[in-house]
């Protein structure tokens, strides 16, 4: 961790970045866009690697609205044979680099009948599907107490600043319950229906993880899931991770609007 820490300050040290963002799939054309200091994971000491497409695998310091945004273009996940420390990793060393505000994103599918691929949807609550714990282990007291409260892992005041941000650009926003599987197989219509059924409205592969671990450090949590594709057994079509990331291209632009207000005026949610 020290290592890691040493690293990335040598490479920011012109910066104080107090909020994080990770990119999920096909949605790294922000840091593109306003990145001055880029970090390939590969260069960094300790950071788990990405091998998924649509995940550049890069730690990304841009310069938005006046502030110092911290942005990880693309994350690790549990199905590419990293444990859950590994893809949690980053989410301490943003606690440990001083980050107050972490925004997770996500490519998810449509479990609710009523979202359409295309619709961005906030992360009111989660369920944590994927058997495990990112916590379990020897707990670091320095990072958080050994059983953190859960009842608000995403930040009621930062889900009321991007409900304000969609009403000033006119952005129509879901609002639904995240459930985190594992993969990487898609999810089967019975499995779907189960989720349903348990109140989900959209299914992915990530974001738990690092939402619980975001909470743990006492950090504030915003989710945004890009609704990429219907999820299996809503449609007769065919799940594939192309479609993913056409959907998630398309929806790009209103995606960036809505993240861009929620930075400029972020300070009114602290």
């Amino acid at each position: 961790m020290k290592k890691t820490i040493n690293y990335i300050r040598k490479q920011i040290y012109e910066y104080n970045p107090k909020i994080a963002i990770v990119l999920g799939s096909g949605l790294g054309e922000l840091a593109d866009e306003y990145g001055e200091v880029f970090m390939p994971y590969s260069k960094i000491p300790g950071f788990p690697q990405s091998s998924v497409p649509g995940h550049k695998g890069q730690l990304v310091l841009a310069k938005i609205s006046g502030k110092d945004v911290l942005m990880m273009q693309g994350r690790c996940h549990y199905y590419e044979g990293h444990s859950m420390e590994e893809i949690t990793y980053p989410i301490k060393v943003f606690k440990k680099l001083g980050i107050e505000n972490v925004i997770l994103t996500n490519a998810a599918g449509a479990v609710n009948k009523a979202y359409n691929p295309g619709d961005i949807m906030i992360i009111s609550d989660h369920i944590n599907f994927m058997g495990t714990n990112p916590l379990i282990g020897e707990n670091d007291e320095e990072l958080g107490v050994r059983f953190p409260d859960m009842t608000e892992v995403y930040s009621k005041k930062l889900i009321k600043l991007a409900q304000a941000a969609a009403k000033y650009l006119q952005i129509t926003l879901r609002q639904g319950v995240y459930i985190a599987m594992t993969g990487p197989s898609y999810e089967t219509p019975a499995e779907i229906n189960m989720a349903r059924v348990m109140g989900a409205d959209a299914v992915g592969m990530s974001t738990v993880p690092e939402a619980i671990v975001a909470n743990y450090c006492s950090m504030n949590v915003l989710g945004l899931s890009c609704i990429s594709n219907y999820a299996s057994g809503v449609s007769n079509k065919t799940l594939t991770h192309q479609e993913v990331i056409e959907v998630t291209g398309r929806t790009q632009k209103i995606f960036k609007e809505l993240v861009l207000y929620i930075i400029n005026n972020i300070h009114l949610a602290q």
